[in-house]
């Protein structure tokens, strides 16, 4: 690997820590992904964005007594007018096809992009701003939650914040699954698992594009940063390792995988090894 940027490498170690803290900052470590897909993201630049989001959370907390009272369709009537509304959040086709509608920051100024970061942009102003909030990993649609699950309300903000009825739910699994929503689709996403699935969107927005080979990298790195990574993943960045070039660091990384598998899979290590050895070759 090149060396990194001493700022580039701090920003590592940070998402490595937050992603392993008790109650890991959301917002922070979508912010330090971005980083990676923009090297001149400094800290100022992310300490702006957090107010912004700040910002936001203030307006949206005004008459927070009174939707606590009136309940969660109160809450995501609110956050669909203060941020679909009146700031313009909301999803667009092309939005899919743009590295930058992965990026929190690229977001925030573009006021678009996918399902799961604009989700991620309604659940942390309407956390900051009091509301029962949390996400929900529908197959193939990011959505928002707000309630307890006996009194739940879903929100779409790729939508603009528009409140789903079970219809609009089992037409959005059906087309994902071809079949109905099963009970634990609606449950509350995970942090962490929030950032994989954030992860792999950027890893398959790259996998279509050969020549940004550089993007798959750090996505990967970035993965095997959270806790309990799959052996797999160091599996993939030999791959790409290899595809790249850098024969010596990709060979490496296949016996590193062939030394974790080894013990469950003894026939998967043996290939791996065998891989390493043939990226090695091509170095003479």
């Amino acid at each position: 690997m090149h060396p990194r940027l001493p700022q580039a490498t701090e920003w590592r170690r940070l998402f490595a820590a937050e992603a392993g803290a008790p109650r890991p900052d959301l917002a922070l470590l979508c912010l330090l992904i971005g980083a990676e897909a923009d090297p001149s993201l400094g800290r100022q630049d992310i300490d702006r964005a957090r107010r912004l989001i700040g910002r936001l959370a203030e307006r949206a907390a005004h008459g927070h007594r009174a939707r606590a009272a009136a309940g969660p369709l109160a809450w995501a009537d609110a956050l669909a007018d203060l941020l679909g509304g009146q700031f313009g959040f909301r999803g667009r086709p092309g939005d899919y096809q743009r590295l930058e509608s992965s990026l929190l920051h690229r977001v925030l100024r573009r006021r678009g992009g996918l399902p799961i970061l604009l989700s991620v942009l309604w659940m942390e102003v309407a956390r900051r701003a009091g509301a029962p909030v949390y996400g929900v990993a529908l197959p193939g649609h990011f959505v928002v939650g707000f309630g307890p699950r006996d009194d739940q309300v879903l929100a779409d903000p790729f939508d603009g914040g528009r409140v789903l009825t079970g219809t609009d739910v089992e037409l959005l699994v059906a087309a994902a699954t071809g079949g109905p929503p099963a009970p634990s689709m609606l449950d509350p996403a995970d942090t962490l698992d929030i950032l994989r699935r954030v992860l792999n969107n950027i890893r398959a927005w790259a996998a279509a594009r050969p020549e940004r080979r550089d993007v798959s990298l750090w996505a990967l790195e970035l993965s095997l940063l959270l806790p309990s990574p799959p052996a797999r993943l160091r599996y993939e960045r030999a791959q790409v390792l290899v595809q790249k070039g850098d024969f010596v660091a990709g060979a490496r990384e296949l016996d590193r995988y062939a030394d974790e598998v080894a013990g469950r899979d003894a026939a998967t290590a043996d290939r791996a090894r065998l891989q390493a050895r043939g990226a090695r070759a091509l170095l003479n």
